[in-house]
C-alpha cells in the first residue's frame, strides 16, 4: 500500500538477521552485477558526489541499517545495473525510513518507467506528488528530483502544484523560473523570475539572471529582508 510505513526490526528482515542477509548479498552479487550496458543512468546530471561502491554501502547498512540515504544510494546502484528487485527493495526501505525522501520517490517512479510499467509509474507518481502537495517547498523539491532522473512531465506537474499552493511565494516563482531557464525557455524563465523579483526585489541571483535576459532591474537599498514563511 502506497504511503504506509512498514514495521521494522532493526536487526532482521523477514526473520533473517541483517548481517546474514548482507553477507549473502555480497557473495551472491559477484555474478549478478553485469547488468545490460544499456542501463539508464539515474540522476546522472544531479551533481551528486562520486558514487560509493556497493561494498561501501552494504558496510554502512551493516553498521546502521536504519540509514535512508544509504538505502537510496544502494537502490540507485542496483537501478543502474537493472537489478530491479534489489533496487525496488532499497527504494522502499529508503522511503519507509524517511517518507520525505524525494530522491528515492523519483527514483522509484523512474525505475517503473525503465521497466516499462508505465501504469505503475503513474500510480506511484500520483501518490508522491499528492503527498508533497502539502507545501510549495516540498512540491518544488520533488520537482527537481524528477528533473534529475529525466521525468520532466512529472517535474512540471510538481511545479504547477507548488504554484497553485503558493502563487505569491517568491521562492516558488524563482525555482520555476530557474527550471525553465535550464531548459532554454527564456520567455517562461523571464516571466517567473520577474514575478519572483516583484514579490521580493532583494534577490541578487534573480536580479543577475534577469539582467542577462535583458531585463533592467534595480534592487532597493533598504533594510535586509525577513525570511519568507515557507508555504
Amino acid at each position: 500500500m502506497l504511503g504506509k510505513r512498514t514495521s521494522m526490526k532493526p536487526l532482521a528482515i523477514s526473520g533473517v538477521p541483517v548481517f546474514v542477509l548482507l553477507a549473502v548479498m555480497l557473495l551472491g552479487l559477484t555474478g549478478c552485477n553485469g547488468g545490460s550496458s544499456g542501463a539508464s543512468e539515474v540522476g546522472a546530471s544531479s551533481g551528486v558526489p562520486a558514487e560509493k561502491t556497493e561494498a561501501e554501502l552494504l558496510l554502512e547498512l551493516e553498521k546502521k541499517f536504519e540509514n535512508p540515504q544509504a538505502h537510496y544510494e544502494l537502490a540507485r546502484f542496483y537501478h543502474r545495473q537493472q537489478q530491479w528487485t534489489r533496487a525496488e527493495q532499497h527504494y522502499n526501505w529508503a522511503i519507509s525510513l524517511d517518507p520525505a525522501q524525494r530522491g528515492a520517490q523519483a527514483g522509484m517512479v523512474k525505475m517503473y518507467v525503465d521497466r516499462g510499467e508505465t501504469a505503475k509509474a503513474e500510480q506511484y507518481a500520483n501518490s508522491y506528488i499528492g503527498q508533497a502537495g502539502r507545501t510549495g517547498v516540498e512540491s518544488t523539491r520533488l520537482a527537481w528530483e524528477f528533473d534529475k532522473v529525466g521525468l520532466g512531465t512529472y517535474a512540471l506537474r510538481c511545479f504547477a502544484q507548488a504554484l497553485a499552493a503558493a502563487p505569491d511565494s517568491y521562492e516558488v516563482n524563482k525555482q520555476i523560473g530557474f527550471y525553465h531557464l535550464g531548459k532554454g525557455d527564456t520567455a517562461k524563465a523571464k516571466q517567473y523570475l520577474q514575478r519572483s523579483f516583484e514579490l521580493n526585489p532583494r534577490q541578487p541571483d534573480v536580479a543577475g539572471e534577469l539582467g542577462r535576459l535583458g531585463v533592467v532591474v534595480e534592487s532597493p537599498e533598504s533594510p535586509p529582508m525577513t525570511m519568507e514563511k515557507q508555504p
